[in-house]
């Protein structure tokens, strides 16, 4: 009898764990919104430009969803007037570090993602140029899923320079329908500024401009 009373209590005492994450795991699920919410928005006011890197490489599946995050940008009339060169060659960051001269980073940089505009996906005609805010939405991404994956990551400008332009497209060898945007350097942070509080009251206005709330 008393074996008989060990072993139901040993039952109950499983049944009784098994709940216990069943409820725990319920109630995860049921705070998955906000705690989306929060883990999405902690990504953004966290988020910082670095410009030193260690010898780390950035492993492939990382790379692939950066440009998937880039790809997923909104994009006028989902025209997706966008071309990436993703550049991990030791001589051709070197040579990318020589022809923009804010790019200097790139001496120590494991990758580069080019962001480039594609004039044969362009908008015809006066919305031609809408091909800058596209690309320049995919970047914002791609930096945004840099720092979610633990990378640290620059934007470089290179457009409307033209010397700049021209300098990164001999090193690429981009044909004439593609134009460089920016350089994006990435890679594991060997420095870890505080981010910048970024936001101003003053800089917004409500329904007309300068009409505050």
């Amino acid at each position: 009898m008393q074996n008989k009373a060990t072993i139901l209590n040993f039952v109950l005492a499983i049944v009784i764990l098994i709940l216990s994450v069943h409820l725990v795991t319920s109630k995860s699920n049921i705070n998955q919104p906000y705690n989306q919410e929060e883990a999405v928005l902690n990504n953004i006011a966290t988020r910082t430009s670095i410009r030193d890197y260690t010898r780390q490489t950035v492993e492939k599946d990382k790379i692939d969803k950066m440009l998937q995050a880039a790809m997923a940008a909104p994009t006028a009339m989902n025209r997706q007037p966008w071309h990436f060169v993703v550049v991990d060659q030791r001589s051709l960051l070197d040579q990318l570090a020589e022809a923009n001269p804010h790019a200097k980073m790139l001496k120590k940089a494991p990758l580069a993602i080019v962001v480039c505009g594609d004039m044969d996906k362009a908008i015809e005609g006066g919305g031609r140029d809408f091909w800058i805010q596209d690309a320049s939405a995919a970047t914002e991404n791609l930096l945004l899923a840099a720092h979610a994956m633990g990378l640290g990551a620059v934007w470089t400008g290179l457009y409307p320079a033209e010397d700049r332009c021209k300098a990164v497209e001999t090193v690429l060898h981009l044909p004439d329908n593609i134009i460089p945007l920016n350089i994006t350097v990435i890679g594991y942070p060997a420095e870890h500024p505080q981010p910048k509080d970024k936001y101003k009251k003053e800089n917004i206005s409500y329904n007309t401009f300068s009409q505050a709330r």
